[in-house]
């Protein structure tokens, strides 16, 4: 897309609460973001296609009905489209083949899973194979936590990345897969992306640097393409230093981890679409 404007979309709607936020993300890192409601969205899904990036932002979707996301990915797999045969996860999953990108941030992650966008095992994009649950402290937990990232991982918004700081807000963010089998063959091929860790990096399930309890200290997951994206921290949370807990009381990288995914966003459209 060089010389091309960049247009990305942001949902928003029925409970969503952080598209503000994110659509300055995208701003910040070089798109031109659309705020798309979500009834817009389920209405005129063809309109995905017009975009190179989708932000599926954090928040309630639908009041958390049935658990986080659940109602809405009943939706997005099983209600007819208007005008044409199949559903709306048809077109999500043919905007990846085009070689798109998507991002669920949170309440976004949650989408993400339970409608089998991810994990994306052998590209079953179809059959949800984990979930996201109560945390073990069983409160909502609202804290900064560090974050080691897999460098094997495709994921195209963690290039570069190794060690990050990002913040956390969530009563569901433990990550369970349906048995062992499914998690050793998500580590073999580096779906696993980010991994809650200490303050060395060294990936830890202790309380509260691993805030929910997932299981392999899950948290964040990519496709087998790297295109597919999502994570129970806020990258849309620390766009500045001066949103940093201690941004007067340590040396800090000169880009804000949350931008740095951003921008990572934007140099996969430029280079590859």
């Amino acid at each position: 897309m060089k010389g091309k404007k960049l247009r990305s979309l942001v949902l928003f709607g029925n409970g969503i609460n952080c598209e503000q936020e994110t659509y300055l993300a995208h701003k910040m890192a070089g798109f031109s973001p659309e705020l798309v409601h979500i009834y817009e969205l389920l209405d005129k899904p063809q309109m995905i296609h017009k975009f190179c990036f989708i932000t599926l932002p954090g928040g309630f979707l639908d009041g958390d009905d049935l658990g986080s996301a659940k109602a809405q990915s009943v939706k997005w797999k099983y209600q007819p489209l208007k005008g044409k045969g199949g559903y709306f996860i048809d077109e999500l999953i043919k905007f990846v083949e085009d070689g798109k990108i998507i991002l669920g941030i949170c309440n976004g992650f949650q989408l993400l899973v339970k409608t089998g966008l991810l994990p994306g095992l052998d590209k079953n994009y179809r059959e949800q194979v984990v979930t996201l649950t109560f945390n073990d402290s069983g409160k909502f937990e609202d804290r900064w936590v560090y974050l080691k990232v897999n460098r094997m991982s495709p994921c195209v918004f963690l290039k570069g990345l190794e060690f990050i700081y990002l913040p956390v807000r969530h009563g569901e963010g433990k990550f369970v897969a349906k048995s062992e089998d499914l998690i050793k063959k998500m580590k073999e091929k580096n779906h696993i992306s980010l991994q809650y860790a200490d303050k060395t990096g060294k990936v830890t399930q202790e309380y509260p640097y691993n805030p929910n309890g997932s299981e392999e200290s899950i948290a964040g997951v990519c496709d087998e393409t790297g295109r597919i994206f999502g994570l129970m921290p806020h990258p849309e949370a620390y766009l500045d230093l001066k949103l940093h807990p201690r941004w007067k009381r340590e040396a800090l990288p000169e880009e804000p981890d949350g931008l740095r995914i951003f921008k990572n966003a934007a140099n996969y459209c430029i280079e590859n679409l």
